[in-house]
């Protein structure tokens, strides 16, 4: 429904009254802020909306407004879009959520639509500074394979438990993941195993206005290359080479990022793009894009920019939201910061990063934001994570930045919100963020705002509250965690990275018996 909304519009005949602007007129992009929409008198109705029925059970288990829905969902009206491109404006986009559009226009055509009666501003759109990595280097597909299954992607798994949460048969399926970034290139062929192909139910691509993230004709070389690496690091399936985090959870992906750094870029494009995930019926949203030139210290404060606004309307109707931090660097000075927007968002997962071992990268981003809260939350490998190549359909690179750990963290959530469908937000965020490596050891945040809660744990997040004996996190001990343990009895097969024991080995003997039966008739029910 939203793409027809979309392509409607661009289809829109100018009234012949109307002078065209020529090709010597400069144009500008700006931010139309609108009046609010006119209701019926009965009301708004999900019929109204464009939210899928997904969309609209997600909401109706998570969401933390009133209602299923309200005028924020309600698509601007047609006439006043039309009114717009009568001045003779280039609509790029739209908001229904921040009632909002907007264009590229020259001066004339600017002042023509400020004159607008439903017109309550008009604003510059603004050049954005994205997440870039810090470098990419090719590696081989079979160098530093160890053990496991996960090839080259072994070691920023166990770093964050995920491994574990495989172990115990969440993968990410029944899972919807949306992805916001410059485009993906789907060749390579861990996209494309007989096993786990990749699972697109649904792409727009908000820079074009067409139905294509991939490689289209004028795009820059460069356009895919950073969408590529954060669906890899989730989504990648190739046994002894690679394996992402959620390999087997299905994708909604968003191209909302221009590449090419002369080109004016996309606050409008990313809650376009947040809004298309949302409606889809996505259980979770991941960005590593990143908005900070034109904004002020003081306005990354989670009620000005763009971004964050639509950040903060996605997590209040159900959908976990993960961005990265940005890569500027920290100090010790715990009043200065470094976050880029849309990472300042009150409900968002701020993703940091980290080296191999845990400490922190040098890149990583600070807070706090400017009203004080701490930012970033958690973090993951961020410095040489592997994920598949973005041209090579074979190859693997090596890629650094905020914008690696946090696919990497939206991958584990996503396991997290598989095993415990009942936390919402901020059910989420509390189990992450209390089971976090440095809050486990200290009991307390990163006064300094480098590190928040520390390096995640996707099982410890995934347990938490639960018993040792509810093997599979359900909220009670039964009959499925009873056959887990007799499907296991003897010998430990399958050893858990995180632990060194199996998942129903409860007395860490290395063996599953007749203490571990004991273990779960005793919490029989509980």
């Amino acid at each position: 429904m939203i793409l027809a909304t979309l392509a409607s519009i661009t289809a829109i005949v100018l009234p012949s009254t109307v002078l065209p602007s020529t090709a010597a007129e400069p144009t500008r992009a700006m931010w139309i802020e609108l009046s609010a929409k006119a209701i019926s008198v009965r009301g708004v109705t999900a019929s109204d909306t464009p939210l899928t029925p997904r969309a609209l059970e997600r909401r109706a288990a998570l969401r933390t407004l009133p209602g299923l829905v309200d005028a924020h969902d309600v698509p601007i009206s047609l006439d006043r879009v039309r009114s717009i491109v009568a001045t003779g404006a280039d609509l790029r986009t739209q908001s229904r959520w921040l009632n909002a559009v907007s264009v590229n226009a020259t001066d004339a055509e600017i002042r023509a639509i400020a004159r607008l009666p439903f017109v309550a501003k008009v604003s510059p759109l603004h050049r954005s500074r994205p997440d870039t990595p810090r470098d990419d280097t090719p590696i081989d597909s079979q160098g530093g394979v160890a053990a496991l299954e996960y090839g080259l992607m072994t070691d920023q798994l166990l770093e964050i438990d995920v491994p574990s949460m495989h172990l115990r048969g969440f993968h990410g399926e029944g899972m919807i993941i949306g992805i916001l970034d410059s485009g993906f290139n789907r060749v390579h062929e861990a996209f494309h195993s007989v096993d786990h192909p990749l699972d697109v139910i649904a792409e727009w691509d908000f820079v074009s206005n067409d139905a294509n993230t991939g490689i289209e004709t004028g795009d820059d070389p460069n356009q895919h290359n950073h969408g590529t690496w954060i669906l890899g690091t989730i989504a990648a399936y190739m046994p002894g080479s690679a394996i992402g985090a959620a390999f087997k959870a299905k994708f909604v992906l968003a191209k909302t990022e221009v590449y090419a750094t002369e080109t004016i870029i996309e606050e409008d494009y990313y809650v376009a793009g947040l809004e298309f995930i949302e409606a889809q019926g996505a259980d979770l949203a991941t960005s590593s894009l990143g908005y900070i030139d034109w904004y002020t210290p003081e306005m990354l404060d989670g009620l000005t920019a763009i971004t964050t606004r639509g950040v903060n309307i996605a997590t209040a109707n159900g959908l976990v939201c993960l961005t990265a931090a940005g890569n500027d660097g920290h100090d010790t000075n715990p009043a200065t910061h470094t976050i880029i927007a849309p990472s300042d968002a009150f409900n968002v997962i701020t993703c940091g990063a980290a080296n191999s071992d845990g400490t922190i990268a040098g890149f990583s981003s600070d807070g706090p934001t400017a009203d004080g809260r701490l930012k970033p939350e958690v973090l993951a490998r961020g410095v040489a994570v592997a994920s598949v190549h973005s041209t090579n359909a074979t190859g693997f690179s090596a890629v650094s930045g905020t914008s690696l750990s946090t696919p990497l963290i939206a991958g584990a959530t996503a396991l997290v919100m598989q095993a415990r469908s009942e936390l919402g937000v901020a059910g989420i965020r509390a189990a992450l963020f209390a089971t976090a490596s440095d809050f486990v050891a200290n009991g307390v945040t990163d006064p300094l705002f480098v590190r928040g809660y520390g390096v995640i744990s996707t099982i410890a997040a995934a347990r938490s509250g639960r018993r040792a004996a509810d093997v599979n996190f359900d909220g009670i001990v039964d009959a499925a965690d009873l056959t887990s343990v007799l499907a296991s009895w003897g010998v430990c097969a399958d050893v858990d990275p995180a632990t060194g024991f199996c998942a129903c080995d409860f007395d860490a003997d290395g063996t599953i018996g007749g203490t571990d039966l004991a273990t779960i008739l005793s919490a029989w029910g509980m």
